[in-house]
């Protein structure tokens, strides 16, 4: 059995989880959308120095979050290589 407090965190918790959830499907949606343009326009799957910015300007905010700017820099790159990933898929035709 557990406490009310803990009750209150723990859907906070689940609350943000699902908010999480709709907004990484919302990002991939358009970053699929992306893929095709990418693959119907002949540019390359992958854009390293977009890649580096959106990375810097994630640890910034993750600075100013107080939230480890290491732990962002790794969500944002695995989040990164899957898009190129979709994004290669969308080039081969698969």
């Amino acid at each position: 059995m557990t406490d009310d407090r803990l009750e209150h965190y723990r859907q906070s918790i689940d609350n943000i989880d699902a908010a999480l959830v709709f907004m990484l499907a919302e990002r991939f949606k358009v970053t699929q959308a992306v893929g095709r343009y990418k693959a119907e326009t002949g540019l390359p799957p992958a854009d390293p120095g977009r890649e580096e910015r959106q990375i810097e300007r994630l640890r910034a905010l993750a600075r100013d979050a107080n939230l480890d700017p290491e732990f962002s820099e790794k969500f944002l790159r695995f989040i990164i290589d899957e898009v190129i990933r979709h994004h290669q898929q969308a080039r081969d035709g698969a």
